[in-house]
């Protein structure tokens, strides 16, 4: 009854027909502690999506999806006690996990079947203003998948932090990724190597919208398979309860008979005549809640229509 929609499922990448190679390196991932693993699935399969979006030929999205994939790989060696730490890291940790991004890029440079993914963790926390890590690199210099897997990685480290369980307040996420697209001339970003940039790519954070949006439309149409699903159990039940009430009203033995056979066939696996009313509310109930879900996720739409990316490309 209470099904929910997980919209950060495993990453399905079944259309590319990963090869032995590849394989290989997402085994490197088993290292990973559980969440990190996580993350770079999600952030690896929202990669494949804007890539999809962007409408960039096949080689490049599965090489950019394995960047993605490996981006976080440095975390291995950075220690538990800042990776898991709940709340605000101090300067002094920040500067320790600020260091997985050159300890992955040597991880894959050192072994030659990661090598040719070594951009994904060197370049997913550079800005194009020149104000991410490690290298502080300005658009001229920041790669095009380094582009991408930033707003991935942003976008998910976000809505992983705040636990979403469905795309109702995803608009607040995506604000916050619209913001990034702000030249800091304007945003006053005092560290920008180039003010006249920003640190995100805009037509990259406009496909992420795209995305975002489509699977919310995914996520309603769910929620109205289920709600169609919830309406003929309701009717069903309803049935029954006519039918009951045409088996107490007559005296006529064969009316009786016929009308109880009607029940039995319209009364599921563990339902009864005297718990269906009961199971009758629960569905109600969920159809009351599927429908006020459905509602949300409208107004998220909404929401996000009226977020504004600054196109200054």
């Amino acid at each position: 009854m209470n099904k929910e929609f997980d919209f950060y499922d495993k990453t399905n990448l079944k259309s590319y027909n990963l090869n032995e190679s590849m394989r290989y390196q997402l085994n490197t991932l088993s290292n990973l502690d559980v969440f990190t693993l996580k993350h770079s699935e999600n952030v690896a399969s929202l990669t494949c999506k804007i890539c999809q979006k962007l409408g960039l030929n096949k080689k490049f999205i599965v090489y950019c999806t394995m960047c993605a994939y490996l981006h976080d790989i440095g975390k291995i060696f950075i220690p538990q006690e800042i990776l898991q730490k709940n709340g605000k890291l101090t300067d002094e940790e920040f500067e320790v996990m600020k260091t997985h991004t050159t300890i992955g890029y040597k991880m894959c440079m050192d072994d030659l079947k990661l090598r040719p993914y070594a951009n994904g963790p060197l370049y997913h926390h550079e800005g194009l203003d020149g104000t991410g890590y490690p290298n502080g690199v300005v658009k001229e210099d920041l790669p095009y998948e380094g582009q991408i897997i930033r707003v991935a990685d942003e976008f998910d480290a976000i809505v992983s932090k705040r636990q979403y369980k469905s795309h109702i307040d995803v608009s607040e996420t995506l604000q916050i990724i619209a913001d990034k697209t702000i030249p800091s001339s304007i945003a006053n970003r005092p560290n920008a190597k180039n003010p006249n940039y920003s640190p995100m790519n805009p037509q990259i954070v406009h496909m992420l919208f795209e995305v975002i949006e489509e699977e919310t439309y995914t996520e309603i149409s769910n929620v109205e398979k289920y709600i169609k699903y919830l309406s003929g159990q309701i009717k069903r039940l309803e049935t029954v309860s006519q039918y009951l009430y045409e088996y107490n009203s007559t005296t006529n033995p064969r009316d009786k008979k016929d009308y109880k056979e009607l029940i039995d066939y319209n009364l599921h696996e563990g339902e009864t005549i005297e718990n269906y009313n009961q199971v009758l509310e629960e569905y109600k109930e969920a159809l009351k809640s599927r429908q006020e879900h459905i509602d949300k996720l409208n107004d998220e739409i909404k929401k996000i229509h009226k977020i504004e990316i600054n196109d200054w490309m």
